[in-house]
Parts: structure tokens; sequence; C-alpha cells
């Protein structure tokens, strides 16, 4: 099977388990994302992996691939009794925290912040982890209501949004308008 095959729905294709389990990551081997993702898929186990779009070039063409947005990390919900059988899943290393009993859960609104992201098919790169600047929220448009930090780039407004648990952060573009600072 190819990869491309695997991956083909990913970003909208999520097997639903109930909503009282929080959201985990686990640390793939490299390059297995899309694999353990559809691995754990068969499994029943929901998962989400937030891939990008990009252009690819080789020294014969370019091509349109899509590529995860956090490398060797897999989002997913589990039950503790299911816990076993995601680890014994081809390219899954370890959950994200201190064990397998006790993994570090990812934050509703990150998560819900991601998943807009995705969903609304907008320009998405990783960017470094912040942890200092100016936290803003959105208040209108298809990202209303997501809170994160603003930077520029390319002369350009991007909202960065970070899960703190893994230490990784995504941006986007957004118009400068759209946004307002928050007081905490």
């Amino acid at each position: 099977m190819r990869e491309l095959d695997l991956v083909q729905n990913l970003p909208s294709q999520i097997i639903t388990s109930t909503e009282e389990e929080p959201w985990l990551a686990v640390r793939t081997r490299s390059n297995f994302e899309k694999l353990t993702a559809a691995e754990l898929e068969k499994k029943s186990i929901e998962v989400f992996l937030p891939l990008r779009r990009v252009t690819r070039r080789w020294s014969d063409r370019r091509k349109l691939i899509d590529e995860p947005l956090f490398r060797s990390y897999v989002f997913l919900r589990a039950p503790e009794e299911d816990r076993l059988r995601v680890m014994r899943t081809t390219g899954v290393v370890r959950f994200v925290g201190t064990s397998t009993r006790y993994p570090w859960q990812v934050g509703q609104k990150e998560m819900e912040a991601l998943r807009r992201f995705v969903d609304e098919r907008l320009l998405i790169d990783p960017y470094p982890y912040l942890k200092a600047g100016q936290r803003v929220y959105v208040r209108s448009g298809p990202l209303a209501g997501i809170e994160g930090f603003i930077v520029r780039k390319n002369s350009k407004c991007r909202l960065i949004v970070s899960v703190e648990m893994m230490m990784q952060s995504v941006s986007v573009e957004v118009d400068e308008s759209t946004v307002e600072p928050l007081f905490d």
C-alpha cells in the first residue's frame, strides 16, 4: 500500500470516542507519523494527525505533498486500558509525559485550535516554541475565539498557538484587525 493511500483523508477522518477522554500525544519513529496514525485507526482509536500541504522540489520535478505539522508526533484519545495497545502499534516510541500510565494531557483549547486550523485548510507552518510575547484573542472570522501569540513573518501578521506539553508551536496568517490583546 502506498504511503499516500494511507493518509488521503487523515485530516478529516477521525474516529470518535467518548468525549471525556483527554487528548494525549505519542512520539513516533522518524517519518512514521502517517503509518502510525493509520494503524491506530485500524485499532479503533481516535487519532488526529495535523497535516500541512507543501511543495517539495526534486531535481526532476515538483510535487504537492501532505506532511505532518509536528514531526514525530500523533495525537490520540485512548482510555487507560487501551494504552498498552497504543504502545504496541507500529511506529509508536512512547507517550509524551512521565510514563505510559500517566501521560501528559494536551489542552482542550490547543486541540480545538489545531483542529480548526486543519478544518479551515489554512496555510499553517511549524513555528519555534514561544513562551513570551503578546497574547491575543481572535474576535472575528473563521478563527474567532482562538487565543495565541502574535508575531510578524515577512511583514505579515501571524497567530502562534503553542502546544505546551510538547513544546511545539504552529503559526497561521491572520488579519491584524481581527485580533485584540488579552490581559491576564
